[in-house]
């Protein structure tokens, strides 16, 4: 059936001013219509995809495809949270399951999200009515009876879905609305579920004396030769490594450093710094803690983990003393405990505490808070460092 614009029939509601929204004669696309007209919408055409009978068999097929793609939503979403929850994630050399773990999770919510978002497109286009409608922007507050009809159009969006001859379709809807309900919530349990710092993995690193028989842990280059203080030239830097096995691989990922030998100058401002903050400390100030003064002569070494998204914060601009991070533009002031002064990285980068012994430089313990980005449950430093014996 299609319905004309109603100035075009006798008796249209556009000649009707005094409409009575409570009238029970009239039917919810009456209310509809009139505040359609009311709110200046011209409905210049209506008409139902199928008839409201018996169900063609174009409309069986048209109902079993969107309550097939529903169902494959529905599927997908709980999968995610299937393998949110149990599949293997804890990284391991070479082949393995772990490496799976992050693509699972986006193909079953993306595929989820797709599919279900495709089902929406095939309802819309095959099964809601068909409708023109013209419309002219007005100002103004809105009044009661306005309040009423819009209420009757929007309970008629329910109407038009056909929902209620649709029992296939309302079972099947069921299943993502529940997948990607439970997709959505699954992060935000379980990281409430689960500590992250138990066990405590993200607070200690390959510089900790616990990987070296509580020994320090030497500075060492990627090929496992140690770094001596005078390989390093004033205002140089080198990437070093923690010297104990697979120290330089992914298993100790989060160990790269940056190990720089500061000009004079600039190591006198990097002291100035740390004095300043550990008297702002004790004078009860806000400070950015810890507070690390972990210098040995002029040589300073930072984590390369950026504190903003984890990417290698390498890039070192000698004349500037800045450290960059190529990911987002982070910029690090050396001779100010590394503290970011651009871009969306907002802590510091720890300072890894050095020492010299036998002629090489180690690490006096591991770094004194969390290294990389900001985590739910992320100590502010890490109390009692396991010192070496």
């Amino acid at each position: 059936m299609t319905i004309e614009p109603s100035s075009q029939r006798p008796g249209g509601h556009a000649a009707v001013d005094d409409f009575d929204v409570d009238d029970p004669s009239h039917t919810r696309f009456d209310l509809v219509r009139e505040g359609a007209r009311r709110d200046g919408v011209e409905i210049v055409h209506y008409a139902p995809r199928f008839p409201a009978g018996r169900k063609s068999k174009v409309e069986k097929r048209v109902e079993r495809s969107i309550s097939l793609l529903l169902t494959l939503s529905g599927l997908l979403a709980i999968g995610f949270v299937v393998a949110y929850i149990w599949w293997p994630w804890k990284y391991e050399p070479g082949p393995a399951a772990s490496k799976l773990y992050s693509p699972i999770l986006a193909i079953t919510l993306g595929g989820s999200l797709f599919i279900f978002g495709l089902a929406l497109i095939v309802w819309a286009k095959k099964l809601l009515p068909d409708e023109i409608a013209v419309q002219e922007r007005h100002d103004g507050p809105t009044t009661r009876d306005e309040q009423a009809l819009t209420g009757a159009a929007l309970l008629n969006l329910v109407d038009e879905t056909w929902i209620k001859r649709r029992p296939l379709i309302k079972a099947a809807i069921l299943l993502p609305a529940g997948g990607l309900g439970l997709a959505a919530i699954a992060p935000l349990v379980g990281s409430l579920i689960k500590n992250p710092n138990d066990p405590p993995i993200l607070l200690t690193t390959g510089w900790s004396p616990l990987t070296n028989d509580r020994q320090k842990v030497r500075l060492t280059r990627d090929d496992g030769t140690p770094v001596r203080p005078e390989d390093v030239s004033i205002g140089g830097q080198m990437t070093v490594f923690p010297g104990i096995p697979g120290g330089a691989t992914n298993t100790y990922a989060d160990s790269p450093t940056l190990l720089i030998h500061l000009r004079q100058e600039d190591a006198d401002k990097l002291r100035a710094s740390v004095a300043a903050a550990e008297a702002a400390k004790k004078a009860g100030k806000k400070v950015e803690l810890p507070v690390v003064d972990g210098m040995w002569k002029n040589f300073v070494a930072y984590s390369k983990i950026c504190t903003h998204a984890g990417c290698p914060a390498s890039l070192y601009e000698q004349q500037t003393n800045r450290l960059l991070c190529p990911c987002h533009q982070s910029q690090f002031l050396i001779t100010d405990q590394a503290k970011p002064i651009f871009g969306p990285a907002h802590r510091k980068l720890p300072m890894l505490p050095l020492d010299v012994e036998n002629g090489f430089l180690v690490a006096k313990s591991d770094y004194l808070e969390p290294v990389g980005p900001t985590y739910w449950e992320r100590p502010v430093e890490v109390n009692d460092q396991e010192q070496p014996s």
